[in-house]
Parts: C-alpha cells; sequence; structure tokens
C-alpha cells in the first residue's frame, strides 16, 4: 500500500501541495492540512505510516482468571472491552496485560479476590463493542473497563456513528447494575511512524473523538480517563522503552502507566456513592462540555458525572467533576482544578 515507486512527482500541483504543507507546518491550522490531503500527501503518508506499523502476529497473552485468590470474600467480577490496547496487544507474559495489571491492583486494593474476563480483540472497532458486551453481561460484571478508538480513527468511523455505538453498550452495561470506565480514545499524534502533516491531524481527530466519548459515556452514567498521548513527554524521551516492538502499541512498562491511570477510577467507580458526594465549586468543577475538552488536553485526567448544591445540571449542562494525576506530570493542573493522587507502577505489579 505504499507509493509506488521512489521518484519524487513533480509539476504545479506538487509544488502546491509543498507549499500548503509548510504553511501547516507554521500554523495555519486544518484547513491548509485538509488541502494537503486533497493533493496526495496525506494520502501517501498514510500509506508509508501503514506499511511501516507491523500486522498483527499472535494474539496477546490470555488473562482470564482470578486474582487474589488469598483473600477473603466474594470476588469482585471485572470485565476488559475493547481493541488491542485493553486486549494487551505487545506484550508477551500474562501478568503484563492491562487486564492483569488492573486486576491485580484492584484486588490488592479491596482486599478481595477479582475475577477478570477479557473480551477485547485486536482490531476492535466500536461498532463491535455490542458484541463484546452480550458475552461479557452473561458474567455479571461488577465493573467494565472498556478502551476504544484508536481504530476509529484509522478507519476514519465517523465520530457521531463511533460514540453512538459506545453509548448504546454503556447503558446496556448500566441498566445490569454494571460501573463502567471508559479509556478514551488515544493520542495517535503521538505514534512515532506518523509524520507531519498527518501527525497534526491525527492529534486532532483523536481529541475529538475523546472529548465526545467524554461527554456521551458520562451522561450515560460512566466515567472515563483520558489517555491521551499515554504519557506524551516519557514517551516520545523513551520510545523504545515504552513502545512494543512494532513501535504502535505500548511496551510492559508502557500498560502499567496506562494501568496505574485507570486503577483509582476503577476503584472510585466501585464505591461511587462515597466518590459521587457533591464537591465545593471551582475546586475540579466544569460543565461537562468544559471537563471533555480539559480531559482531552490532559492525559490522565478523570471525568465523572457529579452535582454542585444539589442539582445535576447548571446553565452550561451537566455537572461534571475533574480529578488529575500527580503520576502525569505535576506541574500542568490546574491551581482551579482538584487535588491529585498518584499510584505507582510498582503498586499494580
Amino acid at each position: 500500500m505504499g507509493v509506488a515507486g521512489s521518484v519524487v512527482p513533480v509539476g504545479p500541483r506538487w509544488r502546491r501541495a509543498r507549499q500548503i504543507a509548510r504553511l501547516a507546518a507554521i500554523g495555519t491550522g486544518a484547513t491548509a492540512a485538509a488541502t494537503v490531503a486533497s493533493a496526495g500527501v496525506l494520502i501517501g503518508q498514510a500509506r508509508r505510516a501503514r506499511r511501516t506499523i507491523p500486522m498483527a502476529e499472535a494474539p496477546p497473552p490470555r488473562c482470564d482468571g482470578v486474582y487474589g485468590a488469598k483473600f477473603p470474600g466474594e470476588p469482585l467480577t471485572m470485565v476488559v472491552l475493547g481493541d488491542s490496547s485493553a486486549a494487551g496487544y505487545g506484550v508477551h507474559r500474562r501478568r503484563e496485560t492491562p487486564g492483569a495489571l488492573l486486576a491485580t491492583g484492584l484486588s490488592r486494593r479491596t482486599q478481595r479476590p477479582v475475577r477478570l474476563h477479557r473480551f477485547a480483540v485486536v482490531g476492535a472497532i466500536s461498532a463491535v463493542l455490542r458484541h463484546q458486551v452480550e458475552a461479557a453481561l452473561e458474567c455479571r460484571p461488577d465493573v467494565a473497563v472498556i478502551l476504544i478508538g484508536g481504530n476509529d480513527i484509522t478507519n476514519r468511523t465517523p465520530h457521531a456513528l463511533a460514540v453512538r455505538y459506545l453509548v448504546e453498550v454503556v447503558r446496556t452495561l448500566r441498566d445490569a447494575g454494571c460501573e463502567v470506565v471508559v479509556g478514551t480514545c488515544p493520542d495517535l499524534g503521538a505514534i512515532q511512524p506518523i509524520q507531519p502533516p498527518l501527525r497534526w491531524l491525527a492529534r486532532r481527530w483523536s481529541r475529538q473523538l475523546a472529548a465526545a466519548q467524554t461527554v456521551a459515556v458520562v451522561e450515560a452514567g460512566g466515567w472515563t480517563v483520558s489517555l491521551g498521548d499515554l504519557l506524551g513527554p516519557r514517551f516520545a524521551a523513551e520510545p523504545a522503552r515504552m513502545f512494543a516492538w512494532d513501535r504502535f502499541h505500548p511496551s510492559a512498562e508502557g500498560y502499567a502507566m496506562a494501568a496505574a491511570a485507570l486503577l483509582p477510577t476503577v476503584l472510585s467507580a466501585l464505591d461511587a456513592g462515597a466518590e459521587r458526594r457533591a464537591p465545593t465549586p471551582g475546586q475540579g468543577v466544569r460543565s461537562l462540555p468544559e471537563a471533555a475538552q480539559e480531559a482531552a488536553r490532559h492525559a490522565g485526567t478523570e471525568v465523572s458525572a457529579t452535582q454542585v448544591r444539589g442539582r445535576d445540571r447548571g446553565p452550561a449542562g451537566r455537572w461534571a467533576q475533574l480529578r488529575r494525576r500527580a503520576f502525569f506530570g505535576v506541574g500542568t493542573v490546574p491551581q482551579s482544578g482538584p487535588a491529585t493522587d498518584s499510584p505507582t507502577v510498582e503498586g499494580l505489579a
């Protein structure tokens, strides 16, 4: 699917495309980038990226089972749904998968056994989540963790359609009494094989989908955690360590850091009565649309529904609570934002 041959095309059309690419590089934004696409530059980049990123060769390790069996009491049941990032593609040991990391952390924090079922499938898009949910409901889950969105971007699924499929499964799970935590669309602009200006468009599309997912999931009664660029600065600084061999999926350490971001929200969701008490205005409280936009820009931000003075909604819509994790970089937390707490990677192992 690469660009045919190695000869660089010439002529007025190509010169115009290169001129537009330069304009996009200095900040003319999405309009210029969209024009580049019409000239074929983005198409060529997309083909090169697909050729560079290897296809999946083997399924990720199975991680189903009971974690913390030594603890007393009835096991909590957790299901993991979504795509390759939920399945743990890119690692080779069961304990390195996101499901195993979350189940281990949840068991240790609650001092209870956790029964884990993974239904996530490599390559899944939002449209197939309903099939995973149908199987998951047979397990009568207490909490579901969903990671989805990256393949919707690469397949150019319309955002509205992808979000509609997601919110349908969130409502189905909530109607069954299951708490739902969604890790929103990762920032594909952080993927090394994707070059500018395609990288800038991928980042924009990813953030738009993540913000839309946040609004829809919270409205449906779920919780969200923005995975964004998965600790972008560290991934950019140490790509060989944080990415798997294919330079697309996280490595074992990358998954551990993502799981560390998700675990506090899973714990909060399971203790929803205590966590959803009305906070004071200004302490991490925004309208839901504002919260969604802020979360999409800052990885590790939790968004959940809340009340202000006994009311679910304000002039700009539903109230939402933001929580930022210091784990993702202290210094980026707004002064008006909530207090931070930060689990460690070691605490999940």
